[in-house]
């Protein structure tokens, strides 16, 4: 039984995993850095431990001192959340060797996922369908790789693959480019990654982001829980999402969520994951596989009533999941808008003390935020403070009741994109549905 589990993450998530702990009697440990004692799982927590100074390489990074903290307080398990080690294999690897339970899917799966040329050769045999490229990584030879550009056809995308967030890419639209386009791919991936394997791919115009919620447990069940549209981005960072994609039939999601099915059953996959596609002219091209829990899983949550991080409880304590594909009914729509510490022109962050707070509310509001009055946002982690989620009957009132809950939400002593919010929400093409990743950049103006 998970009777104690570290969660070895913090802000929103880390109070998000330690919720869904106590919803289940499971004992939580909230492990933080020095400038992070005062966050509200740390205080909420059965126990904390201080795992290293403000830097995310010595704390949050420190799988030693995660593991140190799982042993000196008995705990069984370790919840990575999202972000810093939740993707990263060895840390996996090293929890389970340790005597611990991972909750989360096995080393071997986050490291054929994580590579991008792996997981697009896994995704192809089990028919889950992919962009047009080279079907491998490219080697050194010039003329070949002219070749496989020629038959993919201008514009391609260079790729890293071990890249990820938007890093590690490069678009080529004219031949002449194409060699020092791949030199200089590689090399930041060599920098960025340590991997300079980089592969290439038909670069789709004015596709939307599309992705696949799924749950597998280790019984051979696997479900999905419909789609997310995220289209709505800033330089490949996700801004708004919502549940499910606008113009996406019944028929359509049945097909790429029965392959994603499939594709998990094949790979022995556990856990939490999502499938992230481009979608153009009503066809779904695989892109990559996160192994984790999203930071955009409420909306998912709130049009099929499924508590996903409750589940990845139970599939790790070896449960079979709570569901059948059957009893998974979507109804209803869900937005969600990510609530940042930064300024709404220039995005820079904006750490400080939040000196007055207060939360929105209302029917179909949900709020996931460690926030609270005098709060101080410290200036070495992700700029997120929050998510505002809404719900309605259709879209249409999801849209209404995210507007309201904009205007009601309070927090003053540092900025924040809530204006941002409130012009996309307004926005006359976000309304009519169905925007392409490019669209938000173009309406801030930003090539």
């Amino acid at each position: 039984m998970l009777d104690k589990v570290v969660i070895a993450n913090r802000g929103e998530i880390a109070l998000r995993i330690l919720r869904a702990c106590r919803e289940l009697g499971v004992k939580t440990v909230a492990v933080h850095s020095t400038a992070d004692e005062n966050l509200m799982h740390v205080k909420l927590a059965d126990e904390s431990v201080c795992i290293g100074p403000p830097s995310p390489l010595e704390s949050y990074l420190n799988i030693p001192a995660i593991i140190a903290a799982a042993e000196v307080t008995d705990a069984v398990a370790i919840h990575p959340g999202y972000g810093f080690l939740a993707e990263n294999a060895d840390f996996a690897e090293q929890v389970e060797r340790s005597g611990f339970t991972f909750i989360g899917p096995t080393a071997e799966s986050i490291r054929l996922m994580g590579d991008k040329v792996s997981a697009i050769t896994a995704m192809k045999r089990s028919g889950v369908p992919c962009v047009p490229g080279s079907d491998g990584p490219l080697g050194d030879d010039d003329k070949e790789n002219l070749i496989i550009a020629k038959r993919i056809a201008y514009p391609v995308i260079i790729k890293a693959s071990g890249g990820g967030g938007g890093r590690g890419m490069r678009v080529v639209r004219r031949e002449e480019d194409l060699i020092e386009a791949i030199a200089m791919t590689k090399s930041e991936a060599k920098a960025a990654f340590n991997n300079d394997m980089v592969y290439m791919e038909k670069f789709l115009e004015t596709p939307r982001h599309v992705e696949i919620q799924v749950l597998a447990d280790n019984h051979g069940n696997v479900i999905y829980l419909g789609e997310r549209d995220c289209s709505m981005q800033r330089r490949h960072q996700k801004v708004v999402e919502e549940a499910p994609a606008p113009g996406i039939t019944e028929e359509k999601r049945r097909f790429i969520g029965e392959r994603c099915v499939q594709a998990c059953k094949e790979i022995g996959y556990r856990g939490a994951g999502t499938f992230e596609f481009l979608y153009e002219k009503g066809e779904f091209y695989f892109i990559e596989m996160n192994t984790r829990v999203q930071v955009e899983h409420p909306v998912s949550e709130m049009i099929s009533g499924v508590d996903i991080i409750k589940e990845q409880l139970k599939v790790a304590e070896g449960q079979p999941l709570s569901y059948k594909q059957e009893d998974i009914k979507l109804r209803g729509h869900s937005i969600e808008c990510r609530i940042n510490a930064e300024d709404p022109n220039t995005f820079i962050p904006s750490p400080g003390t939040i000196t007055r707070y207060h939360a929105p509310g209302g029917p179909g509001v949900r709020w996931d935020s460690h926030i609270y009055s005098g709060y101080k946002v410290p200036p070495f982690y992700d700029s997120m403070i929050g998510k505002l989620i809404s719900y309605g009957e259709t879209r249409e009132v999801a849209m209404a009741r995210m507007q309201m809950a904009l205007d009601e939400v309070v927090i003053d002593g540092i900025k924040t994109n809530i204006e941002l919010q409130r012009r996309i929400m307004a926005d006359e093409n976000f309304h009519k549905g169905g925007t392409n990743i490019h669209y938000l950049e173009k309406k801030l103006g930003i090539s």
